[in-house]
C-alpha cells in the first residue's frame, strides 16, 4: 500500500468504487438474511450517500480535472468527514446503533456496520494515496488501481458478479416483480457505470453533487426488490 503526504495545494482523488460497493450489499444478504437489501445497499454506499450533501454545504470539496486518473476525472480536495478512516468507523457505529434501536437485531446491525467500513477498504484499493486516516491526517492511503482501466474493471466487475451470485443463491423471487425488478436494477447499475466510465466529465462540481443525490433512488429500488423476494431455506 502506498502512503503519501498532502502538500498544501494537492487535490486528492477519492471517487468510490461503484459496482463493488453494490456487490458487497448483495453479498451481505447471506450474512444477515433478515436485513433488507435496501438497508445493505444503504450501508455499503453510506459515505457516498452523505458526500454530495456535504459538498453542497461546503463542508467538503471536489474538483473536476479530466485526466487526473485513467478511470475518473474527480479530484477531491477535502473529504475527511465522509472518507477518513476514523470518520467511517464513527459512521459505522452510528448505523449499528440506529439499526439496533429500530430493529433489535444484533447480527444485522453488525453486518451493516461492517458494510459501512467495507466502503473505505474498497476505496483504498482503487484510489491514489488520498484517503486520510483521520481529519487532518498527513498520511494518505491508496493502492492507485485507477491508473489501469483493465484492473479496475476486473476488480469491480468480479466483486459485483460474486455479490450478485451470492444474493441470487440466498433469495428467490416471490413474484414477477421480484424477478424483473432485480434484473432491471442490475442493468441500470451497469449502464450508470458504463456512462461514468466512458462518458464526458460532469460540467461542474455543483452539478456533480446534485446528480450524486440520485443514488438515494437506488436505495429505494433495493428496498422494493427485497420486498418481492424471499430468503431460500
Amino acid at each position: 500500500m502506498h502512503f503519501g503526504r498532502l502538500p498544501e495545494h494537492t487535490i486528492g482523488d477519492s471517487r468510490a468504487v461503484f459496482l463493488g460497493h453494490f456487490g458487497v450489499g448483495f453479498a451481505a444478504k447471506t450474512a444477515a438474511p433478515r436485513v433488507s437489501l435496501g438497508s445493505l445497499v444503504l450501508a455499503a454506499q453510506f459515505i457516498d450517500l452523505l458526500w454530495p450533501t456535504f459538498l453542497l454545504l461546503g463542508w467538503e470539496e471536489v474538483r473536476i480535472v479530466p485526466g487526473i486518473t485513467t478511470v475518473t476525472p474527480l479530484d477531491f480536495v477535502s473529504y475527511p468527514i465522509t472518507h477518513s478512516l476514523i470518520a467511517v468507523v464513527g459512521w459505522a457505529a452510528l448505523v449499528w446503533a440506529t439499526y439496533m434501536f429500530l430493529c433489535r437485531h444484533p447480527r444485522g446491525a453488525i453486518v451493516l456496520a461492517v458494510a459501512v467500513i467495507s466502503h473505505w477498504l474498497l476505496d483504498a484499493v482503487v484510489h491514489r494515496p488520498d484517503l486520510p486516516l483521520y481529519p487532518g491526517s498527513p498520511m494518505l492511503v491508496g493502492l492507485g488501481l485507477w491508473s489501469s482501466v483493465g484492473m479496475t474493471l476486473a476488480v469491480e466487475l468480479l466483486t459485483f458478479v460474486i455479490g450478485l451470485w451470492i444474493y441470487l443463491r440466498t433469495t428467490a423471487p416471490r413474484d414477477a416483480v421480484g424477478y424483473w425488478a432485480l434484473w432491471g436494477f442490475v442493468v441500470v447499475l451497469l449502464i450508470i457505470y458504463a456512462v461514468n466510465l466512458l462518458g464526458p466529465p460532469p460540467p461542474t462540481e455543483t452539478a456533480l453533487a446534485w446528480t450524486a443525490q440520485s443514488q438515494w433512488l437506488l436505495v429505494v429500488w433495493a428496498y422494493w426488490i427485497d420486498r418481492h423476494r424471499r430468503v431460500v431455506p
